[in-house]
């Protein structure tokens, strides 16, 4: 019995390290912040928000914005340009690949919703897209009016323009399919810019074409579900030791807001870990559906305290001001 005593005892005072362990070694309590702002990502540049009620995937998101209170259009130079102006650290845009084997920046897979043409983007070539007007169908009162009606003609770029203009800034690039050879079409165009360029670039998308992409371009930082879930499950595992898995190195990582608090050492350790390793980590409003992002002052206050990742916004304009003070 007294043996059984001793036994006992010594489980634990092991237990009682081990949890002194690991609370010490994930608590943010004791790691210092760093004095730097968040980095802040621009969803599609400076853009018309919309409500998101009831919204789903075929949701036609042009005609539900909100009243306008700038003049730029989703995925555009002009609006690209603003987004940087505003504070923007990195804008995401969105590609899909032409008749004519270039890129489109353009969000939606077919044409009807926001412009005046008709059919699948892909199906068109870049010259096709040049004629359309993309400001056609948005609209702030259930079709009564249309404010960019006739103001987006010529405004749809091309991936090399995006890249040519913008030669020095960072870039989140969103492949919209699941098709693999887009990955390999996409490797193809990248691997021609020059090295540095290419550091400043991140793709996200499909597991296949981002699986077919870091296959022809292992030095570029990638991102997919298949990525998200390679890194993020064994890290849940043993990420309480401080250990990092191989597979978080060098890539990206979104993380809803609703589920962070879950992640071994949150924030400050957590995201230091991950970015001695090459890894961005980036924050996303709510549970992560539907592009939510931090696009109000009161957004802001649900931020951890001293918070220096990434934060993904829809209003770059209304929040860097809050955040880069």
């Amino acid at each position: 019995m007294k043996k059984f005593k001793i036994y006992i005892k010594r489980f634990i005072i092991l237990l009682l390290v081990l949890v002194a362990f690991v609370y010490l070694n994930n608590s943010s309590l004791f790691t210092k912040s760093k004095d730097e702002a968040p980095l802040l990502l621009a969803h599609r540049g400076m853009s018309q928000t919309f409500h998101m009620e009831e919204i789903a995937s075929d949701t036609c998101t042009a005609e539900r914005i909100y009243e306008p209170e700038h003049p730029f259009l989703e995925n555009t130079i002009p609006s690209m340009q603003a987004a940087f102006e505003a504070g923007a650290d990195i804008v995401e845009f969105d590609i899909h690949p032409t008749k004519d084997n270039q890129f489109a920046v353009f969000h939606d897979w077919t044409l009807e919703c926001r412009t005046n043409g008709e059919g699948v983007t892909r199906d068109h070539t870049m010259a096709e897209l040049k004629q359309l007007d993309i400001g056609y169908g948005y609209s702030a009162d259930n079709g009564q009016t249309y404010p960019f009606r006739g103001k987006g003609v010529g405004l749809m770029p091309s991936l090399e323009e995006v890249l040519s203009y913008f030669p020095k800034e960072s870039f989140l690039i969103h492949i919209k399919s699941d098709d693999p050879e887009e990955g390999v079409q996409l490797a193809q165009f990248l691997s021609e810019l020059p090295k540095e360029h290419l550091k400043q670039l991140t793709v996200y998308g499909g597991d296949q074409p981002i699986q077919s992409l870091k296959e022809k371009l292992p030095e570029l930082r990638v991102m997919s579900m298949a990525t998200l879930k390679s890194c993020m499950i064994p890290y849940i595992s043993v990420g309480w030791t401080g250990y990092v898995p191989s597979a978080c190195h060098h890539t990206q990582i979104h993380i809803p807001e609703n589920y962070a608090p879950w992640m071994w050492g949150w924030p400050n350790k957590f995201i230091n870990r991950l970015e001695k390793v090459g890894t961005r980590v980036i924050i996303v409003a709510g549970n992560g559906g539907w592009s939510e992002g931090f696009d109000t002052p009161e957004d802001i206050k649900r931020l951890p305290p001293h918070y220096s990742g990434g934060v993904w916004t829809n209003r770059i304009d209304l929040i860097a001001p809050f955040l880069q003070d």
